[in-house]
């Protein structure tokens, strides 16, 4: 069976490349995907400040357990936003216990200008890296820098530190492997954000002692501070790198679309094979005809495939391997991911690839083969022949059932968690619903059909009627068709104007909730005093300072961290307005909190209500909700005061102040910004602008995953319909020597497209619509999405010339052969 499937292959050309391309592509995405996946989850960061410790303690995630439905108990783990610290006081306790050489506590310091991290002097001897010239700071002023920051020793550099810049000399410079800055241990301290509370404590281990004894102690100790121990390959992860940063993006943002992306090449090779295995039933049936058993049609078809998705690899694995590099490099160019991040070369993405694609595809072509390997011999070519009934109940009831599953996944996404997982929402509310239109796609080909039937004959009168009698005999036939049109449709008008929606939706709530005139930022942040300040100027009205942080809340399947701000409550009513809906700002003070409708309801918080959440370094509070807001895209689901955040967040720093002033505050404005270098006075357009710049950067990587769903499924609408089209030679001649002109079957061709593709984009349009009305409706509250017209054109319309482009080209290849060489070739 194996040279018949492959004699099969090559005299059959048309089926067999429709079907590679699926597979190439499909292998070629899955490849790319997988690396990064794989690149995450085997990054192991090496220790750059720790690198002499034996353990590290610090405390990095918050964990939550909950009671699941069915009463099991899970637990969720997210890693702080704001990376959590450690008291200081348990440095001297592990100093006090039997085997300990040496240990230090790290005052991080958040430095905005130059962009660097600065830590304590002692924590240097940790690094395990000589000192390249010069001596240790012993003064306050003067510090060991990176030699990175381009300072020889004895170089002044000016360094902005809560907003504030101060003068130092390079006492020494090192390679330290990033761009930090060591204070001596006096500086470090006074510096940090976070008296009392240290970033991590390195400990080394005397040679002499027990050292699994001293494990145990220090972990123990650790572990009643709420902290966590580190050793061994482990240490990296106690530092708060961009590198694992970027670890996490990569499992996040492959996790969330990887599935998804799987499910799609599933649903189009499957249907590319099962479509090619259909239209070659005459073939499948004359060799049972002729005595072939139905194990050996089984094998026959499974080498096919086999073959297929082989060759498939063959070719989509390398591209896969280029695609990986090419988006590791945009990755690395707009800023995910660190350009010294390394990215894997596939040992688990390619084989796993390469089995998912040959799996699929020799599933595939067995549950298309199913009936005809089961037909007696005798009656093969005979049953065959007639077209097959439009499904059974089981396919009828599996199809009302996921529709049911589609429409109650959009009413229970109304009470979701926000802009949190919206796509991968988005995407599993489609993927149930075209599901249930395959299922369906036999009934309602049918039933479309006959409501057709008149409109068709009116319009052409000989054309049409055979146009719709060929859609009421193939509505089995067609149901693929039918499926990847409504596919292509439905991920064009939904997932794609998803993203356009949460762009669109958050810079309009910035633009109409920013009451203030003024902004004030730099990029080493602004002292907080600087809001009093700018509020005492001449032509003042309002001043009100913003910290952007996140804090973490529980949420259906645990616990998420969630967008925040922390704002200086006198005066936040007049220069900004949230559309608060209940309760109001005017008590919003360190025991209170704000909250954004869309995250209340969510969690299930009203006004007066005590909310209870970790701030962004893990640490557990209870807040009185006082208020909730619409306008939570543009400003931040929670709203917190700056006190409540004080010495919680990695710096003191306000982000930007609002200033709500008139036209005889500018000069005023433009001194203080003179008198505190770096510091810009924005107009309120400006600063919308600029939020909708780094809402498009940001949102990048979300495109480029759309635009591969999309992609893709346009690629599985075109092979199936040119597939479907070349398998009509057969037809097309017997119309032709019974009298029909080309003219006519074009004609009839076209009436065919033109109601096949009426009741696609009926139903794909219907299906975007909900998906996408459902989604944005849960992440903005408002229920009608937007659309941008050339998009909602450019979806149509590309779905339009994309059926005519794919069926009435080849239509019209195969009118120009004679009918008489059609009709006795196989199908």
């Amino acid at each position: 069976m194996t040279a018949l499937a492959a004699r099969l292959l090559r005299h059959r050309a048309g089926p067999a490349a429709a079907t590679l391309l699926a597979l190439i592509a499909g292998v070629m995405i899955l490849v790319a995907m997988g690396i990064l996946v794989e690149s995450g989850l085997r990054f192991r960061p090496e220790p750059r400040v720790w690198v002499a410790a034996d353990l590290v303690v610090a405390d990095r995630t918050v964990s939550h357990t909950s009671r699941e439905f069915d009463g099991e108990m899970t637990t969720s783990t997210v890693t702080l936003p704001e990376g959590g610290t450690v008291d200081a006081a348990l440095v001297d306790q592990i100093r006090r216990l039997p085997g300990v050489a040496a240990v230090t506590g790290d005052d991080r310091v958040v430095i905005g200008a130059p962009a660097a991290v600065g830590h304590s002097w002692g924590t240097y001897a940790f690094t395990g890296r000589p000192v390249t010239a010069g001596v240790a700071p012993r003064a306050d002023d003067e510090v060991l820098a990176d030699s990175r920051l381009g300072v020889a020793p004895g170089d002044r550099l000016d360094l902005t530190v809560g907003g504030v810049s101060r003068p130092y000399r390079v006492s020494a410079v090192a390679d330290t492997g990033a761009a930090d800055v060591f204070f001596t241990d006096a500086q470090a301290a006074r510096l940090s954000a976070r008296p009392g509370r240290v970033d991590a404590i390195g400990v080394r281990v005397a040679s002499d002692a027990d050292r699994g004894a001293v494990a145990d102690a220090v972990r123990r100790m650790a572990s009643a501070a709420g902290a966590s121990t580190y050793a061994g390959g482990d240490r990296g992860e106690a530092e708060q790198s961009a590198n694992l940063a970027a670890r996490s993006m990569l499992v996040t943002a492959g996790s969330a679309f990887g599935g998804y992306v799987v499910l799609l090449i599933v649903f189009v090779v499957a249907g590319t094979i099962g479509l090619s295995v259909r239209h070659r039933r005459r073939d499948l049936a004359l060799l049972r005809a002729v005595a072939a058993t139905p194990g050996q049609i089984r094998r026959m078809l499974i080498v096919e495939a086999a073959l297929l998705g082989l060759v498939g690899s063959a070719i989509g694995a390398p591209a896969g391997l280029l695609a990986a590099r090419w988006v590791r490099g945009e990755l690395a160019g707009r800023g995910f991911v660190p350009a010294d991040f390394p990215m894997t070369g596939g040992l688990f993405a390619v084989p796993a690839a390469v089995g998912t694609a040959v799996l699929v595809a020799v599933l595939a072509a067995l549950l298309a083969g199913r009936r005809v390997a089961g037909i007696k011999p005798v009656e093969a070519l005979g049953e065959i022949a007639v077209e097959p009934r439009r499904g059974g109940r089981v396919r009828l009831v599996a199809g009302v059932l996921t529709l049911a599953g589609a429409v109650t996944s959009g009413a229970f996404t109304l009470g979701g968690s926000g802009a949190t997982g919206a796509l991968a929402d988005a995407v599993g509310m489609l993927y149930l619903f075209v599901i249930a239109v395959a299922l369906l796609a036999p009934r309602l080909n049918a039933y479309a059909a006959r409501l057709l039937t008149p409109a068709l004959s009116r319009i052409w009168p000989v054309s049409g009627y055979l146009a719709a009698a060929n859609l009421r005999a193939n509505a089995q036939g067609m149901a693929t068709v039918l499926t990847a049109l409504v596919l292509s449709i439905g991920f064009g008008g939904s997932v794609w104007f998803l993203q356009t929606n949460l762009e669109r939706e958050t810079v309009e709530q910035s633009r109409a909730g920013t009451v203030a005139e003024r902004v004030l930022a730099t990029p080493g942040g602004l002292a907080p005093e600087a809001a009093r300040e700018v509020r005492a100027l001449a032509g003042v009205r309002a001043a009100t300072g913003v910290r952007r942080t996140q804090v973490v809340v529980r949420s259906f399947d645990g616990i998420e961290p969630v967008a925040a701000q922390a704002v200086d409550p006198d005066g936040i009513t007049s220069t900004m307005d949230l559309d608060v809906r209940e309760g109001s700002l005017t008590d919003l003070r360190a025991d209170t909190v704000a909250l954004s409708a869309t995250q209340a309801s969510a969690s299930g918080w009203r006004v007066g209500d005590t909310a209870r959440l970790w701030l962004g370094d893990g640490t557990p509070t209870e807040l009185r909700v006082i208020a909730l807001y619409g306008r939570g895209l543009g400003f931040g689901d929670v709203t917190l005061a700056a006190e409540t955040v004080a010495g919680h967040t990695d710096g003191v720093t306000d982000d930007e102040i609002l200033v709500r002033a008139g036209g005889d505050a500018d000069e005023a404005l433009a001194d203080w910004s003179a008198r505190h270098p770096g510091s810009a006075v924005l107009d309120a357009a400006t600063r919308t602008r600029l939020i909708g710049g780094d809402l498009a950067l940001g949102a990048w990587l979300n495109r480029l995953l759309i635009g591969v769903l999309v992609g893709y499924a346009a690629l599985a609408a075109a092979t199936t319909m040119v597939l479907a089209a070349l398998a009509r030679r057969r037809e097309l001649a017997l119309l032709q020597l019974v009298g029909l002109t080309r003219r006519q079957i074009r004609r009839m061709v076209h009436a065919e497209q033109a109601g096949l593709l009426g009741v696609a984009v009926l139903i794909g349009a219907t299906i975007a619509a909900l998906t996408l009305g459902a989604i944005v409706n849960a992440v903005t509250g408002s229920p009608i999405p937007y659309v941008p017209p050339l998009g909602g054109v450019a979806v149509l319309g590309g779905a339009t010339l994309l059926a005519l482009a794919t069926t009435v080209l080849p239509v019209r290849r195969l009118l120009r052969v004679p009918p008489i060489d059609n009709i006795g070739t196989r199908e």
